[in-house]
């Protein structure tokens, strides 16, 4: 399969070696700048000298620590810098001034500037996104007392981190190539794991894939209960650079959703998921705010804070661990009763599309990480990215699953939308309901999107003896033998 893997995504495809090489855990880098860097350095064979990508490293990467150090070459010896990093726009609307921000060293906009001749180079790349990831290069602008200008750090240049052009139709044709069980195995390659490591066990791939849902559908919430050591927080913090992780600690609304004082919006507002991880040790400034803030937000994408009111399409995923005791195979025990208080209430649960049975994906160990070639993490992220603008798969849902009289509007919704995720994750190349079989829809799609809105349902009943005996509605594949058996 590796020289149809080669063959189908040609220079999109990378060596990882996670299983022997310390190079890359000792930068500590995320996958998608690793697999950056691989591409950049790696030859045909997969080799790459690693003295020279470690100068790169120092030149290009610098760490919060260093910020001292570039604002000293940048300011007072008025040199330019480049680096890489992640930078957010913003334009006055008063002025129409254009400045910039860097987030992760706590450069705020209100000190820098983008003059007129930059921006007309830079802007396409500046306004995909909320934060774009590029090479910044970085001078000063001197300030003039007489005509009272400030100081500010100016943007040089910048070039986008993705110097390729993501072409969604290569990648859904690429597909086809691949039966379902080889595509399985390219995609747990892509977020850096070893498919031979789960011994054929098809069911953990596919557990450990459903992590994945949320990179691929807008607003798919959904709760993760697992043992200790079986990667939650690699897959949601380190692989992706669209999604936020937040582990412990305390979360407030306006971190979350809008911050009254500042007149920013938060994290759902600049990010396609947001992981709560280790919810357990996360507090809440305002729990009763926080609860409403969420119910609102779960069910329409719509927060209002104050006066103000946003709109975004983040999913938001809780993260636990769980004891081996409370584990229960069918999901029927009490799950739910070392969440925080603030989860402690059907109604928000409810808003919650899925449960992910994290003891079915195995503790991490050295044979499930990914050695040998593989899908670039950057570039397949990109991918999902891209796909969760594509609503013709929600339409082919729509058309292949027959709903029961008097189901419940949210279970239907919560089944469909999960539903749409795998089939953009397993089988992206439907382009109609025609294109997949009504048996391979419903095993890799309805089926499994039912069963995690189904344990979502039963713990529903042990919160709240409202929903006691209210069984998920029989959803089932429209019958279409000539075209779908």
């Amino acid at each position: 399969m590796i020289e149809k893997l080669r063959n189908s995504f040609d220079e999109m495809v990378v060596y990882k070696d996670l299983k022997k090489s310390n190079f890359f855990s000792a930068l500590s880098l995320p996958s998608f700048m690793r697999d950056w860097l691989l591409k950049r350095f790696e030859d045909e064979a997969g080799q790459f000298d690693s003295d020279e990508m470690a100068q790169f490293v120092k030149k290009y990467l610098p760490r919060k620590d260093d910020w001292i150090s570039i604002k000293n070459r940048v300011i007072v010896e008025h040199k330019r810098v480049k680096f890489l990093a992640k930078a957010a726009v913003d334009i006055d609307i008063k002025t129409g001034e254009v400045s910039f921000s860097l987030p992760d060293f706590g450069l705020t906009s209100k000190d820098t500037i983008i003059e007129d001749n930059v921006w007309e180079n830079c802007k396409e790349d500046l306004v995909r996104g909320r934060e774009t990831w590029g090479m910044v290069e970085l001078g000063y602008r001197d300030p003039n007392e007489e005509m009272k200008i400030k100081g500010k750090i100016k943007l040089i240049s910048f070039k986008t981190f993705c110097p390729y052009t993501i072409d969604i139709d290569f990648y859904k044709c690429a597909r086809r190539e691949f039966s379902t069980t080889e595509w399985i195995d390219v995609l747990l390659g892509a977020v850096d794991y070893n498919a031979s490591g789960y011994l054929g066990d098809e069911e953990k791939k596919l557990t450990m894939l459903t992590r994945l849902l949320p990179f691929v559908e807008k607003r798919l919430n959904l709760i993760e209960l697992a043992p200790k050591g079986t990667g939650k927080s690699y897959l949601f913090g380190r692989v992706s650079r669209f999604g936020w992780l937040s582990s412990g600690g305390v979360m407030s609304r306006a971190k979350m959703f809008y911050d009254i004082s500042k007149r920013t919006e938060g994290l759902v507002a600049g990010n396609d998921f947001i992981t709560l991880d280790e919810v357990q040790t996360i507090s809440f400034a305002d729990v009763d705010e926080m609860r409403a803030a969420l119910k609102g937000y779960l069910e329409s994408g719509i927060f209002t804070v104050g006066s103000y009111e946003g709109t975004a399409e983040a999913g938001v995923i809780l993260c636990g661990n769980i004891k081996k005791e409370t584990m229960d195979e069918d999901g029927y025990g009490n799950m739910f009763e070392e969440l925080p208080m603030v989860f402690h209430e059907s109604a928000l649960i409810e808003r919650f599309h899925g449960f992910i049975k994290g003891w079915n994906i195995p503790r991490m160990n050295d044979d499930l990480k990914i050695s040998g070639w593989a899908l670039n993490s950057e570039y397949f992220c990109s991918i999902m990215h891209e796909l969760r603008d594509d609503m013709s798969y929600r339409a082919i849902v729509d058309e292949l699953i027959e709903v029961p009289e008097a189901a419940d509007t949210r279970d239907t919704e919560a089944v469909k939308r999960i539903a749409t995720a795998y089939l953009k994750l397993l089988f992206p190349n439907v382009r109609s309901a025609d294109d997949i079989t009504a048996r391979g829809f419903k095993r890799y799609c309805l089926d499994r999107a039912r069963k995690m809105r189904d344990t979502i349902k039963y713990q529903l009943g042990v919160l709240d003896i409202e929903y006691r005996g209210k069984d998920l509605p029989t959803f089932g594949v429209r019958p279409d033998p000539e075209k779908r058996e």
